[in-house]
């Protein structure tokens, strides 16, 4: 039997990356975006099923979760890769509005989309299962409301991997670096920003969504099934561990 996959934001960037992996090993594949033509595009090139879903709001998460009920029996890998940098808050608001509404949103985003999405499937979640959630280099230094968000991802992980462990079910992030080819910066890229990214690696070039997806394909495999709890990081040594 193919292994069955959930992708929170996998139209674009390092979930669809990830989707077009699993998808190759044959893999029964879901990916969910916010808008429909980009699920509609990704899920017919991919060869997989879309789904609409803002996964920042809890009805689209649970209908979400009650389609998977009529389709599936049990879920083998769950990859939390919705998420992003938010536009910078503007309005007529004060200033302290213009704080909480940009750390609302950085939160909702990047921490309660995996949460959420998380909770709502975490009973089809099958003995044997993985979940992935894509964090961030952010979350090391001067990251802002998106580091503290990714942060916190991190340190639910934890939690959720001691929760889910006696049935047999793995919990791990990847934090990745700077990643290539992603809507992540928007129109913020220059060529200057690129370069000092870069210059902070130790083999000098910036992270490629496929080389996030082979660290997801990894984790969900038999070889890592004693990795769980862990934040592993995939930055080309822009940020080390020991």
């Amino acid at each position: 039997m193919p292994r069955t996959v959930l992708i929170t934001g996998g139209t674009s960037g390092i979930g669809r990356a990830t989707a077009a992996r699993f998808a190759a090993d044959g893999a029964d594949v879901t990916v969910t975006g916010r808008r429909q033509e980009t699920v509609e595009r990704a899920a017919k090139e991919l060869g997989v099923r879309g789904v609409v879903c803002d996964a920042t709001e809890t009805g689209q998460v649970e209908a979400l979760a009650a389609r998977l009920g009529d389709t599936l029996d049990t879920l083998d890998v769950l990859v939390n890769a919705a998420g992003g940098l938010p536009p910078a808050v503007t309005g007529d608001g004060s200033p302290l509005d213009a704080v909480r509404a940009q750390w609302e949103t950085n939160w909702a985003q990047n921490l309660m989309t995996a949460v959420l999405t998380t909770t709502a499937v975490r009973e089809k979640l099958a003995p044997g299962g993985t979940v992935i959630s894509i964090g961030s280099i952010g979350a090391e230094r001067g990251g802002g409301a998106y580091g503290a968000a990714k942060a916190a991802l991190a340190a639910w992980n934890a939690f959720l991997s001691a929760e889910l462990g006696p049935r047999g079910v793995t919990a791990n992030v990847i934090a990745s670096g700077y990643v290539e080819n992603t809507n992540f910066f928007g129109d913020g890229m220059t060529r200057e920003r690129h370069d000092a990214l870069v210059a902070e690696t130790h083999n000098k070039r910036a992270g490629r969504p496929e080389e996030i997806a082979e660290t997801a394909f990894f984790l969900a495999s038999p070889g890592a099934r004693h990795i769980t709890g862990q934040t592993i990081h995939v930055n080309g040594g822009a940020f080390t561990t020991r």
